[in-house]
């Protein structure tokens, strides 16, 4: 499924759709490149999860873990991990066991990548705004099918 996301208003609006699809042990996997909106995306969903206490990047803390209104949420950004090896360092497993992950760079997971997640794709398109391309894996692939595009 493909949506155009002209403005951040709009891609706040996915975030908002898709945040009460989720479910506790749902990986969801944001791909894109530096600046298409990932970090935005998952603000979107800790929102509409109810989370009102600044939503700061993970990128040096490498995760914010958040109480929601929908269960835990960990949000990890592993821009800067080397490999799959390093992601037992920051609990990832156990944020996944717990609750719901939201995961930027999820490449760096490599073959720990859980298959059943979602993936958002974020690119930047020529007339300045974003598309998000979205694939269900496993189960996510009905949940997918009740959101009009």
């Amino acid at each position: 499924m493909t949506i155009a996301l002209p403005d951040l208003d709009r891609t706040l609006r996915l975030a908002a759709r898709l945040a009460p699809l989720g479910r506790a042990g749902d990986c969801v996997a944001l791909w894109g490149d530096l600046g298409a909106g990932k970090t935005e995306f998952a603000r979107g969903w800790l929102r509409a999860a109810g989370v009102t206490e600044e939503v700061p990047s993970p990128t040096f803390a490498l995760v914010q873990p958040y109480e929601t209104a929908l269960g835990p949420i960990s949000h990890f950004d592993l821009y800067r991990l080397e490999g799959p090896g390093d992601v037992d360092e920051v609990g990832f497993e156990a944020a996944l066991d717990e609750g719901l992950v939201l995961v930027e760079w999820p490449d760096r997971l490599g073959h720990r990548l859980p298959a059943e997640r979602l993936d958002i794709e974020l690119t930047l398109d020529p007339a300045g705004g974003r598309q998000a391309v979205l694939t269900g894996h496993g189960g996510w692939a009905a949940r997918l099918a009740t959101v009009a595009p």
